[in-house]
């Protein structure tokens, strides 16, 4: 097995042993807000202030559900809105194992996640930005690195540039 092969079954295994709490389950009676905002970036803040902690990030991330275009953190009891600027996730790195139609991507997520381009978790253009969904609705923003790296691994389709990834064909652009 080559050392990209390593890479992406070891990815592969970290995400699926990743156990999160079943919060689209999950329907509390106390509602609220909180003082939390994820700016453009991907930083987390409480109060004005950055979260130094990027632990703390890491576990309000696996409480956070989009309901109706809002964020919350929800847990069994209580479900606190917090504010997004733009997604709660940041694209910050990229693995692609295989070539043209044949590839696999894995891109992987300021807070730990770890997730595979394709019908499921789809790449989707917005005004010329790729996101991919991460989970439940939840997207990631792919940093520019990143994004030009998938480019690389594209191919020009009847002036279309289009990434394949476990067998979905995703469009970045016109090549025009």
């Amino acid at each position: 097995m080559s050392r990209v092969d390593d890479l992406f079954e070891e990815l592969k295994t970290f995400q699926s042993n990743k156990r999160l709490p079943p919060v689209e389950l999950w329907q509390p009676e106390r509602i609220g807000e909180i003082d939390i905002r994820i700016d453009r970036d991907g930083g987390w803040h409480h109060e004005g202030r950055p979260i130094d902690r990027l632990s703390i990030a890491r576990v309000f991330s696996t409480i956070l559900r989009l309901d109706d275009g809002e964020y919350f953190l929800v847990t069994s009891p209580e479900k606190l809105k917090i504010v997004v600027d733009d997604v709660p996730f940041i694209g910050i790195d990229a693995q692609v194992r295989g070539d043209s139609q044949m590839s696999e991507i894995i891109v992987s997520t300021n807070m730990d996640d770890h997730v595979e381009l394709s019908g499921q978790n789809p790449l989707e253009m917005r005004e010329g930005i790729p996101y991919v969904e991460v989970r439940n609705g939840l997207f990631a923003r792919l940093s520019r690195n990143v994004y030009y790296r998938l480019i690389e691994h594209g191919q020009d389709e009847d002036g279309i540039w289009c990434l394949y990834s476990n067998g979905t064909r995703f469009e970045l652009g016109s090549t025009d």
